[in-house]
């Protein structure tokens, strides 16, 4: 029969003209993301062995690090000198990032993480390069992971973050 269709999507365009619009406008609304949804990456500085293991496995090489060596002294009467490194640059630079996620699936320590910080953009791009200070100021909007058990206990890394950091602790609940 002709003109069925046409009537067919006359009546949708009719139905959905009485319906409220869906579109959330942006910077009015702030939208409900996902949970555990990708933003920017930050940094748990503490959890961080230099292990270069980011910076190797980025395929855009936008991962900065420096580090040194700094000698301990034994630990037991007659026992060697250990050395360590010590962090002393990391960086991103979001104008190079594909957001893959490589670097933070490959850190084995977890001190990479997803953000769901989306509002970063910045007037100059050279001001994409962010600091190891401004990474772990993202650390705090990371999303806790879920907890094995309900009654577990905050994991003491996240504990001594929030200690060195000044930051008061989350009522729980």
């Amino acid at each position: 029969m002709a003109g069925l269709g046409l009537a067919h999507g006359l009546a949708t365009t009719f139905r959905r003209l009485t319906k409220r619009a869906v579109t959330a406008q942006y910077p009015d609304a702030a939208p409900q993301l996902p949970p555990r949804s990708r933003g920017v990456i930050a940094l748990t500085e503490e959890n961080c062995t230099v292990c270069m293991l980011c910076a190797r496995e980025c395929p855009d090489w936008c991962i900065y690090i420096d580090s040194h060596k700094e000698e301990l002294p034994p630990a037991t009467e007659g026992g060697r000198v250990r050395s360590h490194n010590v962090l002393d640059r990391f960086a991103i630079d979001f104008s190079l990032c594909m957001y893959c996620g490589i670097c933070i699936e490959v850190c084995p320590f977890d001190a990479l993480h997803w953000s769901p910080e989306f509002e970063y953009a910045e007037l100059d791009i050279r001001d994409l390069v962010h600091e190891r200070d401004r990474l772990r100021e993202w650390m705090w909007t990371v999303p806790p992971p879920p907890a094995v058990d309900p009654n577990a206990a905050e994991p003491k890394e996240v504990e001594t973050a929030r200690r060195a950091a000044g930051s008061p602790p989350e009522a729980a609940g």
